[in-house]
């Protein structure tokens, strides 16, 4: 009988060290802490569900180097968008003053064609 605790108590201790020392990206179905309180409650049969369930084994390929871990991920800032500074009269003058524009380039144009030696 203290054999097979001591056992348990093993592979519990093999089965905890292994969570901790793995990347998240490396553990499957729930997060790192879930895995450690499966295991620490339920030692042999959360042992087993870790190694059989939780665990990403590596494929027979290379191996991929891992991630840079970072203290913190910060998020990316927002976009800024230049602020018209203008006020609502000055924007509709302008803009009234970019139609008369086009309308003149028009008038132009048309002219031109009408008249193409000038």
């Amino acid at each position: 009988m203290p054999l097979l605790s001591l056992l348990v108590i093993g592979v519990m201790v093999f089965s905890l060290v292994d969570i901790i020392r793995r990347d998240d990206f490396q553990v499957k179905h729930l997060p790192k802490t879930f895995w450690i309180i499966i295991v620490i409650l339920l030692p042999l049969i959360g042992s087993v569900l870790w190694f059989t369930l939780g665990r990403v084994y590596p494929e027979d390929g290379p191996r991929m180097p891992r991630p840079p871990r970072t203290a913190t991920t910060a998020p990316a800032p927002a976009p800024t968008y230049a602020r018209d500074t203008r006020s609502t009269e000055q924007q509709l003058a302008d803009l009234e003053r970019e139609i008369e524009e086009d309308r003149l380039r028009d008038e132009l144009r048309r002219r031109q064609r009408e008249n193409p030696s000038s």
